[in-house]
């Protein structure tokens, strides 16, 4: 997939841009793995939807999914 971004003349915009995007992204990542692990889904179906291993996952968010009270599931 290709995007054309119109580029800033100033490249620290540019670049506080692709940060607000990314911090973006880690939150809706967050919502729909908790959502999805609240759901029933196991890691490796979360893994598989992200396109990640199933150990990314866990790494990325079991910690912050049972502090949020989230059961997981073993498998």
């Amino acid at each position: 997939m290709s995007v054309e971004v119109q580029s800033s003349e100033d490249p620290g915009a540019a670049l506080a841009a692709v940060t607000a995007l990314r911090r973006l992204a880690d939150q809706l990542e967050d919502a729909a793995v908790e959502r999805a692990m609240r759901s029933g889904w196991s890691w490796p179906q979360v893994a598989e939807a992200l396109g990640v291993t199933r150990q990314a996952v866990h790494k990325k968010h079991a910690k912050r999914l049972v502090a949020a009270g989230v059961a997981l599931r073993r498998r």
